[in-house]
């Protein structure tokens, strides 16, 4: 349900980089009003971070990192 801080920035930084910064941007000024743009749109659209790698998901696949509890 809860992801961490860190990984919700990564994947509004993922998503910011696909659907903004995707073509050739001149100066910073413009770069600036491009991402504000963005930022504005996305917030507006109240969009939602979906998990779907799930703790049972993580014992599975990274038994090192997510051991089982007994």
């Amino acid at each position: 349900k809860h992801g961490s801080w860190l990984n919700q920035a990564e994947i509004e930084l993922a998503v910011l980089t696909k659907q903004c910064l995707d073509c050739r941007i001149p100066d910073a000024a413009t770069l600036r009003q491009e991402v504000a743009a963005w930022e504005i749109s996305r917030n507006a659209a109240g969009t939602v971070t979906k998990w779907l790698f799930r703790v049972t998901d993580a014992r599975k696949t990274l038994k090192h990192l997510y051991p089982s509890r007994s």
